[in-house]
């Protein structure tokens, strides 16, 4: 819990090195950026209990790190 507001910025998949993501409980809005997708290190994300919307990024499937996912307590859809 870090009282962080607003959206997790599109630019986010240019953190190429970035392995743990941990924003739980803050006030974050807007959607899961698609660019998420991208950081093929990240190993940890952990964006549950905020105010996100929208739909889950297929991209999440191809993060072969990733070992622990908390998206509970938001708005989202997906399969």
């Amino acid at each position: 819990e870090n009282k962080l507001i607003g959206s997790i910025p599109a630019g986010i998949g240019a953190l190429s090195n970035l392995e743990e993501f941990l924003v739980a409980k803050n006030s974050l809005t807007g959607t899961i950026p698609e660019s998420i997708g991208k950081i093929t290190k990240l190993d940890i994300l952990w964006l549950d209990n905020n105010n996100i919307t929208g739909t889950i990024p297929p991209r999440l499937a191809d993060l072969s790190s990733l070992d622990e996912l908390r998206l509970e307590g938001n708005h989202l859809s997906g399969d």
